[in-house]
């Protein structure tokens, strides 16, 4: 387990930027690193990224200075576990409704006596080999790991006031799409209500004092958003390579 940077960025408030892959190749989580973002989430949900195939994306964050982390696709304690246990530094859950969500999900990231998560000699752990003794290394995980419940249903804005007073979590992500579909709008994010509840949502999480994460396309909309006080920015792998491409495609004109 290393020092989780863009935590102590976070908890700075300090701005990070990153993006969400559903890539399984090493090579681009590296080329991530290399070209300055600070973190590189792992889709474990929209993609068929396996268990098996995450310590080496995590290797490969290592090696290139990016923070790897991970969307899992359900609140499931012994999924979330083998994807912390390959050594990703934190997690954003898709689908989160509920205070028993947020609880499930605290007791499955932590070690005790903070949550139930078991301990093996895995690689987060250096195998049980590294310099730390074990109780060391359990407080030091649980310090370290980052938990980011996604907002992206009616629900769960209705519940946001309960939710923010849940303990054990480092800040909720914003996820407009999905949030804009739950509310009717199937067309995305752009009308008014949408945006006018996203707005109180950043204003609610700000007010409690946790992080606010959301979408930016481009380094413009990350900078607005920024200004807005939300301090995790998170792009798409499609996203920024089709944004990429057309600016350089706009050469040929």
């Amino acid at each position: 387990m290393k020092q989780n940077i863009i935590k102590t960025r976070l908890q700075n408030n300090q701005p990070v930027l990153g993006i969400l892959s559903n890539s399984a190749d090493p090579t681009i989580a590296e080329l991530c690193g290399f070209s300055g973002l600070d973190f590189y989430v792992i889709d474990a949900e929209h993609s068929p990224v396996t268990t098996a195939q995450v310590p080496d994306i995590v290797r490969a964050c290592e090696v290139s200075g990016i923070t790897p982390l991970v969307r899992v696709r359900g609140n499931e304690p012994k999924l979330i576990a083998q994807f912390l246990d390959a050594g990703v530094m934190g997690l954003l859950l898709p689908g989160v409704r509920t205070v028993a969500d947020v609880e499930a999900l605290v007791n499955a990231v932590n070690y005790p006596p903070v949550g139930f998560r078991e301990l093996g000699p895995v690689r987060a752990a250096d195998y049980l080999q590294g310099d730390m003794s074990q109780g060391d290394y359990m407080n030091f995980a649980n310090e370290q790991l980052l938990i980011l419940p996604q907002l992206e249903t009616v629900e769960a804005i209705e519940n946001l006031d309960s939710l923010l007073a849940s303990p054990g979590i480092d800040g909720f992500i914003i996820m407009p799409r999905d949030l804009a579909i739950a509310m009717g709008h199937y067309d995305g994010p752009g009308h008014d209500e949408v945006k006018k509840t996203i707005g109180n949502a950043v204003d609610k999480i700000k007010k409690a004092g946790l992080v606010v994460g959301t979408t930016a396309a481009t380094g413009d909309q990350a900078r607005v958003l920024v200004e807005r006080g939300v301090l995790f920015c998170l792009n798409s792998l499609a996203g920024m390579l089709k944004s990429s491409a057309g600016d350089f495609m706009r050469g040929r004109n």
